[in-house]
């Protein structure tokens, strides 16, 4: 059987660095890309502003008291998509087994290319200079037989790195890399397995496949075999979309009910672009709010159609939100909308992605 080839390719800062390239004044400053208003939140920060703490996902007003000399850059994401395609025509030179993560990483499955190049790291390598002449924008790529250990490598020697682990490498590799670097490792997952006594592959490897699914449930399994190098996930090309949502997270935290009502509608109008643009349909809709506290809740019903119009949409929205307690001493911080459930899916044969990291991300 021909050993795999996979190659995992990573955009460095992303964001970040389109903002730099297109404004040489922000080149070698401390940036981040977001929102600079009380509720922003950090989408990427350049390499000068990490070395201060600042990071993604993080609130723009903690990233300021961190780095109190950063910019905060307005993203323009049709910017970024644009760029993002210029990137992914690249990867689709060498071939066709491309599997987007994201807007700015991907998996490509080279075993067989375009170029007939029998080494992927050369592909690798070659891949990462075009993408540089076409855009001035640096990747770092991951080489291995498999797609955790290619996302591993990728990451090993950031900014502008190439990492290639070998087969015959990959299990002692593996025994020191620390558990936080496994992928779907999380902080809330890291903490537990610390107090298990695992700190890197090595001692993950010393635990049973029983105990481990005891502890983590399904993704026990998958550990379990990522700490003997092994992962048969294909590279997949094409997900069959299982929901379509949006959420707006509000300036003040509201309460009243007219404001509240008027924020839903905007929502459900956001969500019918979304549904519009993406061509979906589903039959369950779900109402997400956040509230001031950072507790969350949701509600789902499923109607015996397909919610493609506002028609059908608002009123059950509407009734979503009936069942929904919030008041002046429980404002509203968030809300959100998604319809899912859709009524073509056909799972048969199907591979789904399996997000491993469970722990609960706030902003």
């Amino acid at each position: 059987m021909t050993e795999r080839k996979i190659i995992h390719v990573d955009m460095d800062q992303f964001f970040a660095a389109v903002e730099q390239r297109d404004h040489p004044e922000l080149r070698g400053r401390p940036i981040a890309v977001g929102y600079d208003g009380e509720r922003g939140v950090v989408s990427t920060a350049s390499y000068e502003a990490r070395r201060f703490g600042v990071h993604s996902a993080q609130s723009v007003k903690v990233a300021k008291r961190l780095c109190p000399q950063l910019t905060i850059v307005e993203g323009d994401y049709r910017k970024y998509k644009a760029v993002s395609r210029e990137i992914h025509s690249v990867f689709h030179e060498y071939t066709d087994l491309v599997e987007p993560l994201s807007i700015d990483e991907a998996f490509l499955d080279v075993t067989v290319n375009k170029r007939g190049m029998e080494l992927a790291v050369d592909i690798a390598r070659e891949i990462k200079a075009e993408i540089f002449r076409r855009t001035q924008l640096t990747a770092s790529a991951g080489v291995s037989y498999c797609k955790f250990l290619a996302k591993v490598a990728s990451d090993w020697r950031k900014p502008d790195g190439l990492c290639t682990i070998h087969p015959d490498r990959a299990l002692d590799f593996i025994a020191q890399l620390p558990i936080e670097r496994f992928w779907g490792v999380g902080e809330k997952t890291a903490a537990k397995m610390h107090w298990m006594g695992i700190f890197n592959g090595s001692q993950l490897r010393q635990v049973s496949l029983e105990h481990l699914t005891q502890v983590f449930g399904k993704a026990g399994s998958v550990f379990y075999d990522f700490a003997r190098g092994v992962d048969e996930r294909p590279v997949v090309t094409d997900y069959e979309r299982k929901s379509v949502g949006t959420e707006r997270t509000f300036e003040q935290d509201i309460w009243k009910r007219a404001a509240v009502v008027a924020e839903l509608y905007h929502t459900v109008m956001e969500l019918l672009s979304r549904i519009e643009k993406s061509d979906f349909s589903g039959k369950t809709l779900t109402l997400k709010v956040k509230f001031y506290d950072f507790t969350q809740i949701t509600r789902s019903m499923t109607a015996n159609r397909d919610l493609r119009k506002k028609d059908d949409i608002l009123p059950l929205a509407k009734q979503l939100l009936s069942e929904v307690d919030y008041g002046h001493d429980r404002p509203i911080r968030l809300m959100g909308l998604s319809v899912s459930n859709p009524t073509t899916a056909d799972d048969t044969n199907r591979w789904e992605e399996l997000w491993l990291e469970f722990d609960e991300l706030t902003d």
